[in-house]
Parts: structure tokens; C-alpha cells; sequence
């Protein structure tokens, strides 16, 4: 039985999955994986489900009816993983763009140096960003600076979807409250964990733009978190209790 939990949400992930899963089960430190799969039309579900009996009590599924949103499909891969007993929980891409081998740096941020919840950070040392253009180097950039100003957070990377959180940070929260599905959700769980008190570390990675698939990025998704970040300043948050 491992410790660890990573979930990755897959929606026509066909040219990453397989490569995904056995390069984190290729890894020193023993993880555990949870696929929050939306019904692929291209087949993700069927790769996955093909390699469990190879990682027998290793990998799960959890399939949905569609394309749900990404934060509906990490507050059930949460509700899953607490039901289970991990003691830590990752959030991490499908595509690449975030190295499977920076787990083992997320997991020791939270084991070692005591955080309760660890961010794979593309901007606490400079502008760490492979392959995208500069105008969304641009915009990602100064979507952070702008949810740091309207937010006051001490955050580098607001925006980073590569997280590790200590399972208590996730029974603390409040999921079923959580506001925002799209981009907005990471922006919305990284504040509310803040403004709860917890530890939070920011890890230097390097961020590389997928090379296979398609980019699940939009200006709508963009738009989403630009407008909520500013209700998110007047949002009530308390602990979860009992």
C-alpha cells in the first residue's frame, strides 16, 4: 500500500496515457494512480483499463458519462482518495507538460520540510516555461501577478495545476463548496487552503508544453478565472467540521 495518490484527469489523452502511467509506476518512490477518465471517444478508457491487471491494486478508474469539468473531476478523485486512506494526494497533467519525476520532489516538500500542500511552481524562479508563445507565457504569467494583487497571496504560481496536498488540507476543506469547475478551480483551491491557515511551499519545476494531443486550454477558461478571482476576495471561507 503506498501513500501517495496521483489523479489525472483524461479527456482523449490516447497518445499520452500509456506512456503516463508506466513512466509514474517506473518511479523509486512508490505511487499510486487514479485515472478520472470523461468518456473518451478516442479510446483513453479502454488503454487504461487494459493495463490494470498489469498494475493490479495500483491503478484505478473512475469513469464519468462526459467532459465534466477539471474541478469536478478532482473533487471526486479527492472524495475518493480520503475514502481510501492516502495520506498524501497529487493533481497532475496527463500531457507531460508535467514530469512525472517532480512527484518525488512534491512528495518530499510535504514529508521532509513539513508543508501541507506542495505546488510544482513554473514562476518561483524566474519564468521556467518550454515550448508555449510568448503571448501565453504573457498571459499565465500576468494572470498570477494579477490573482497575487487581487488576492494578496504570497503565491508565485497561482495558476500551477501540479499540487501535492496533504490529505488533512483536503478533509479541512469544504469540497462540496468549492465554486469553480474550469481554470478557476486551481486558483480557488490554492486560497482557500491560504486563507485556512496551511503550510503552503512553492517547488521550482520546469513546464513543458504537450507534444502529442490537444491543448484543453480556451479564452473561456481564461475569462472564468479572470472574473472569479475577484469573487473569490469576498468569498466566506471556513473549515469543514465533523
Amino acid at each position: 500500500m503506498s501513500d501517495s495518490l496521483v489523479i489525472i484527469p483524461t479527456y482523449n489523452e490516447k497518445e499520452n496515457i500509456e506512456k503516463m502511467i508506466r513512466k509514474v509506476f517506473s518511479l523509486t518512490k512508490s505511487f499510486h494512480l487514479l485515472i478520472v477518465e470523461d468518456n473518451s471517444p478516442d479510446g483513453t478508457g479502454d488503454i487504461i483499463k487494459s493495463l490494470m491487471p498489469e498494475y493490479a491494486g495500483k491503478l484505478f478508474i473512475l469513469e464519468r458519462k462526459g467532459k465534466l469539468g477539471l474541478g469536478t473531476a478532482y473533487i471526486e478523485g479527492f472524495k475518493w482518495a480520503l475514502s481510501k486512506g492516502y495520506d498524501f494526494i497529487f493533481e497532475m497533467d496527463c500531457d507531460f507538460s508535467h514530469n512525472p519525476d517532480d512527484l518525488v520532489l512534491l512528495y518530499n516538500a510535504c514529508t521532509v520540510e513539513g508543508a501541507d500542500m506542495a505546488i510544482g511552481s513554473r514562476y518561483i524562479k524566474g519564468v521556467n516555461v518550454v515550448n508555449w508563445p510568448m503571448g501565453r507565457v504573457l498571459m499565465s504569467y500576468g494572470a498570477s501577478m494579477y490573482v497575487r494583487f487581487i488576492l494578496g497571496m504570497d503565491i508565485a504560481d497561482t495558476t500551477a495545476g501540479f499540487k501535492c496536498y496533504s490529505a488533512k488540507v483536503l478533509r479541512t476543506i469544504n469540497l462540496d463548496a468549492v465554486k469553480f469547475m474550469g481554470y478557476a478551480f486551481q486558483i480557488e483551491m490554492k486560497y482557500t487552503a491560504w486563507k485556512l491557515g496551511f503550510k503552503i511551499t512553492e517547488v521550482p519545476i520546469i513546464f513543458t508544453d504537450r507534444t502529442e494531443g490537444t491543448s484543453k486550454m480556451s479564452s473561456r477558461i481564461f475569462k472564468e478565472a479572470f472574473l472569479g478571482v475577484m469573487s473569490l476576495r469576498f468569498k466566506r471561507i471556513k473549515p469543514l467540521v465533523g
